[in-house]
């Protein structure tokens, strides 16, 4: 069975207990450890399958670069401190309500906008959807990080959001109505493609609790969520939610929109509040803690941690995926130590070869 049906098969809880399982090293981290890490990756090709020595520029910084400064599509400016790591909006377009009239918003024509970056040009897009299928891979489009919510704040400032989310401006309607227009085009564009699965990533979450209610989130986010996930589980696509923080107050909500898949933090959130509430209703794709464990654990916390995520929120019927992501903090031991529990692990409640039976 092409890996494509197992992942798909893990994703709809279809049968399937292997745990596909991604660790993203950011540019930072390779900057910071360069072969030290390289000899890392090629020890586990279960993981980094076809990963070769020499093929990752460590000083490929791209627009991420400490000091630069860029003006987003939306007319957000953007600052790096770090060089490899992401940047921050210090200006923003609409402040003062007084710019709502005149607001930027990307071409869909042109393709779709990344989060600082010009918009990918719907042939490239087109492609890379048609390469994959006929590679049998899963067809994927990804849609820019903080596409909505993180995109409110982005254009208003973070102060100026949330007293809009208490004072509820009929402005603030009228640009969640726009930003939702703007995401449903490109969305009724990438299902022409027949994808099998949209990714987002809007971070909902603080350290220990959302910064607005409930109540909020299901007056202002959720309607759009719902018209945008909804469209496309109708067409018969899967949905990929990535959202960083402290986020059970909401998560029915999420699944009640559409998401097929969500990526949620273990720590911040807790396995057994996961495992409570959204286990076997949802595809959980568990990020491992990247603030505590991976950086400062020892390799037998590492294991500890990676078996008991696994054994509590995994199953025979599959919904269980892990995302570990890799930051300049985290040394290649641990690194190592992580692949090697994963590995140890990713089987647990089936194999490769058992879900292909």
């Amino acid at each position: 069975m092409p890996f494509k049906k197992i992942l798909l098969k893990v994703m709809d809880l279809d049968g399937c207990g292997f745990v596909p399982s991604n660790v993203a090293i950011s540019q930072a981290t390779w900057h910071k450890y360069r072969e030290r890490l390289e000899d890392v990756l090629v020890k586990h090709p279960k993981i980094f399958p076809g990963f070769k020595k020499g093929t990752v520029d460590f000083d490929d910084f791209g627009t991420h670069r400490r000091g630069n400064t860029v003006v987003d599509e939306w007319g957000c400016v953007w600052t790096f401190k770090i060089d490899g790591l992401e940047g921050q909006v210090v200006k923003h377009p609409l402040e003062d309500w007084s710019s709502l009239g005149h607001m930027r918003i990307p071409d869909v024509e042109k393709g779709i906008a990344g989060i600082h970056s010009p918009p990918q040009p719907w042939g490239e897009i087109e492609a890379s959807v048609k390469s994959a299928k006929e590679r049998g891979d899963v067809a994927a489009v990804g849609f820019p990080h903080g596409f909505f919510f993180m995109r409110l704040y982005y254009l208003r400032g973070f102060a100026n959001f949330m007293r809009d989310v208490i004072t509820e401006p009929p402005q603030l309607y009228e640009l969640i109505e726009r930003l939702t227009r703007y995401n449903l085009e490109l969305i009724e564009r990438v299902l022409k493609m027949g994808v099998d699965v949209v990714y987002f990533g809007d971070d909902l979450g603080l350290q220990d609790r959302m910064p607005i209610s409930r109540e909020k989130f299901r007056k202002l986010i959720f309607p759009s969520y719902c018209r945008m996930f909804r469209r496309i589980r109708e067409a018969g696509a899967r949905v990929y939610l990535h959202t960083d923080g402290h986020i059970m107050e909401v998560v029915d909500d999420l699944i009640e929109s559409g998401v097929s898949v969500l990526n949620l933090q273990d720590r911040v959130n807790g396995l057994l509040n996961i495992k409570r509430r959204i286990k076997g209703r949802v595809c959980i794709d568990l990020d491992i803690d990247r603030q505590f464990l991976l950086p400062f654990g020892t390799a037998q916390e590492i294991d500890d941690h990676i078996r008991l995520s696994i054994v509590e929120l995994g199953s025979k019927k599959g919904g269980l995926m892990l995302t570990a992501g890799i930051y300049p903090d985290v040394p290649p031991e641990n690194v190592d130590a992580l692949c090697n529990s994963i590995e140890r692990y990713m089987d647990f409640y089936g194999s490769v070869e058992e879900c292909e039976t």
